[in-house]
């Protein structure tokens, strides 16, 4: 029994062993296997790619961490509106009368003045009014109320896109432009104008622009020549607005200048109403006018209005009434007048005998061209006649 010992450790050690060697030779391969490296083939080695994976990240999950509430953005609150500037009580009232295009103009106009204390703008246009459908609305019935109770400084009309429709004479329906049709636009546009100014408050007439349809624009052109003529006459003060809403090549535009010379949207799609930008273009033109005719009242400092803010208004002298020649000083030449041998100022003659100007001179200073005789392309006198 106890010779069967020795044996049996023998054999225990011997089992001891082979396990002990089993368990590094696997973990030896385990290493191996980690430690092995791909080799990488020629184009891998030129162009890259096959790069060796990042270990994955750990499954465990990470801490929660406690967020830090941020605190609510505070929303700026909008600045208020610029207080609009308190007209004064006794400003002087700018009345505008006329059609849709007029109410664009006392947008403008509105606009303009917005700084000026000394000056309101008040609208009392008819957009679809005109001075053919009087069925509709009748200007010279109700101007002189609308007068009355305005009681404005300066008077702006703008009217006559609603008028290209039939006139009856006579009992005798006339079509647009025909001699009777025109004799009696003028007549009715004459009535108008004397209703204005009888009162004699200085009257601003606002011509028409051109528009998309082409005859529509030709009758427009024949409108401005009676307005032209008739306002001159009666000692208004006509306003050419044609070429701001043309180019250079008389043609009507969508698209021009603004008042500070940037391209705009001038007039809407339809190629007769006009945009916000248009409305301030037209009243840009009569604004000037009518600055030169308010003076200082239209400043935007006036606290206090008299007579010493309001220019005398001058308006040229209707046909019929005393003329009052205007003395101006004549300029004073650079050097002493000894000094060239003469006494005089320089340019110094004597006044013109005659204050009636001559054709050249309403064509050279006023732009004005004498009415072209029958016949020529530009009377749109209708029917023409018989040859």
């Amino acid at each position: 029994m106890f010779a069967r010992l020795p044996i049996l450790r023998l054999v225990a050690v011997l089992l001891i062993a082979v396990l002990a060697g089993g368990t590094v030779l696997q973990g030896a391969q385990t290493a191996a296997a980690q430690e092995r490296v791909e080799r990488k083939s020629i184009l891998q080695l030129l162009f890259g790619g096959n790069k060796s994976q990042k270990p994955a990240a750990s499954t465990a999950t990470a801490p929660r961490t406690s967020r830090v509430k941020k605190p609510a953005r505070t929303t700026r609150a909008a600045a208020p509106p610029e207080p609009k500037v308190e007209k004064l009580e006794d400003a002087r009232k700018i009345l505008v009368l006329g059609d849709f295009l007029a109410n664009g103009a006392a947008d403008g106009l509105t606009e303009a003045f917005a700084e000026a204390p000394g000056v309101v703008v008040v609208d009392r246009t008819n957009g679809s009014s005109g001075l053919v459908r009087d069925d509709y609305y009748n200007w010279p019935e109700n101007a002189p109320g609308i007068v009355e109770e305005v009681q404005p400084a300066i008077i702006v009309v703008q009217v006559g896109s609603n008028d290209r429709q039939q006139l009856v004479v006579n009992g005798e329906r006339e079509a647009v432009r025909s001699v009777n049709w025109m004799a009696e636009y003028e007549r009715r546009t004459q009535q108008l104008i004397r209703i204005l100014r009888a009162g004699n408050t200085p009257l601003v007439w606002i011509g028409l622009p051109a528009f998309k349809s082409p005859s529509m624009t030709t009758d427009m052109v024949a409108l401005n020549g009676v307005y032209r003529k008739l306002v001159a006459q009666a000692g208004g003060e006509f306003i050419d607005i044609w070429d701001g809403f043309v180019d250079e090549e008389g043609k009507f535009i969508f698209t021009g200048s603004d008042i500070n010379g940037q391209q705009v949207r001038l007039r809407g799609s339809d190629g007769i109403n006009l945009t916000k930008a248009g409305r301030r273009k037209i009243a840009f033109y009569a604004e000037k006018s009518v600055r030169r005719l308010l003076g200082d009242a239209a400043a935007s400092g006036v606290t206090t209005m008299d007579d010493s803010v309001f220019p005398e208004l001058f308006m040229p002298t209707a046909p019929g009434e005393t003329a009052v020649a205007v003395m101006r000083t004549m300029p004073v030449a650079m050097t002493d007048p000894d000094l060239d041998g003469g006494s005089a100022l320089l340019g110094d003659m004597p006044a013109s005998a005659s204050l009636v100007r001559s054709p050249r001179d309403m064509l050279v200073i006023d732009g004005i061209l004498p009415d072209p005789p029958e016949g020529r392309a530009d009377n749109f006198a209708w029917p023409r006649a018989n040859r």
